[in-house]
């Protein structure tokens, strides 16, 4: 836990951004990277690129939406009649709203009063009964309803919400689930509405960083019901506000099947067992705590995962050593056979919503956050991650952990 004085420091920081975040607002997507490192960041696009782009990957061709086709003059234009409001304050909420805010959006914030989401929202600079409302107020309040509340909350709430979403207004999601899988849910859009998607690939916190170097997120974009003939138009307009850097087509379906089997996998699900299974054998065989997080978590983290992002497995490949590669090249098809059956058992679960219901069961329990902690520290507790913690203290670049 942080010190008081490291809260007070960090609030005082907070403070000055936001101040000097205030006069850029309507200025460049890069003004508050300005204001806050005081250094000028290049954006994405310049005028006069094109922003819509036919890409060939690997074969298909598959269109790019770029924010060179929204430039904030044509952007703020697009929505002066519209009142943002962004419903729900975790992870997406602080980060497309902070960031739709500071690109000269009318956003306001709906919570629940007097909430933890209530008190960030403030930190953030939020004004309550100017830009901070009850979540029925900003609802009747904003025009693009962005329900950024958790998937369980979503469900929970729906019956409250539902009837505040009138004609005219657009119902906005970050996530397809509660629609997609509305049977268990029981969230079903109104019939009058524009209903739309724009999805992040990454958490809110990788959504506001990126804003702030002046770059931009990935998001996927859907429309789920037109019924103004310019839902998808405005989807595009509203992935730039809130941050992307470039666009891509999907469906409600396809993106939460991708995302849910995603984070399951290779995103997080595959990665800490496969981590936990060969730091456990090297254990076995009598391999030091320290040796096995550096070749199992750490090599992995800081050198070849950052090639392969940046440069490409092949890349990867041809930066390591002769040994490394030639088993490297020898061992990836037994691990894709012996995986092949988990992940088609696993999309299998995605698709037939058994995932939808166990994670509803488990997010909607009234002890949820009691038994998400015990499960959290069980990992923490792992020898696996208690030697990872001595081993990032030892990198060049270490901070503790508290700040």
């Amino acid at each position: 836990m942080s010190s008081i004085a490291s809260r007070s420091a960090s609030q005082a920081l907070r403070t000055a951004a936001r101040a000097a975040a205030q006069p850029a607002r309507r200025a460049a997507y890069s003004s508050l990277a300005r204001a806050v490192t005081g250094k000028a960041v290049k954006p994405l696009a310049v005028p006069g690129s094109r922003g819509v782009k036919t890409l060939d990957f690997a074969g298909t061709k598959e269109v790019v939406y770029e924010r060179a086709d929204w430039p904030l003059p044509k952007l703020q234009e697009y929505f002066k009649n519209d009142t943002l409001a962004l419903i729900g304050y975790g992870s997406q909420g602080h980060g497309q709203g902070l960031n739709a805010r500071d690109n000269g959006m009318n956003v306001i914030v709906g919570v629940r009063k007097d909430g933890e989401s209530w008190r960030q929202a403030m930190e953030d600079g939020w004004v309550p009964g100017e830009t901070l409302f009850p979540i029925e107020e900003a609802i009747d309040r904003g025009t693009i309803i962005m329900n950024l509340l958790s998937d369980a909350a979503q469900s929970q709430t729906w019956p409250t919400i539902a009837p505040l979403i009138t004609k005219g207004k657009t119902l906005y999601f970050s996530h397809g689930f509660s629609v997609v899988f509305k049977d268990d849910t029981k969230v079903v859009p109104p019939t009058d509405v524009d209903v739309i998607l724009v999805a992040p690939k990454g958490s809110g916190r990788t959504v506001r960083t990126l804003f702030k170097e002046g770059r931009g997120i990935n998001s996927s974009v859907a429309v789920f019901q037109d019924v103004t003939g310019k839902a998808k138009e405005k989807a595009l307009a509203l992935g730039v506000a809130v941050g992307s850097g470039y666009m891509y087509d999907t469906t409600f379906e396809k993106e939460v099947y991708s995302d849910l089997y995603g984070e399951r996998g290779v995103l997080m699900g595959a990665i800490q067992g496969l981590f936990r299974a060969q730091y456990e054998i090297l254990r076995r065989n009598g391999h030091t705590p320290s040796e096995a997080f550096n070749e199992t978590v750490e090599e992995a983290t800081q050198s070849l995962y950052p090639l392969i992002g940046a440069k490409g497995m092949d890349y990867m490949y041809n930066a390591c050593s002769t040994t490394a590669r030639r088993g490297a090249l020898d061992w990836a098809p037994v691990f894709e056979k012996a995986n092949l059956p988990i992940f088609e058992q696993l999309y299998n679960s995605v698709r037939d919503g058994t995932e939808t219901r166990k994670s509803l069961e488990y997010n909607g329990r009234s002890t949820y956050r009691e038994d998400l902690a015990k499960e959290l520290e069980e990992i923490n507790n792992q020898e696996i991650w208690r030697a990872g913690r001595t081993v990032r203290s030892l990198r060049p670049d270490y901070k503790p952990e508290s700040e």
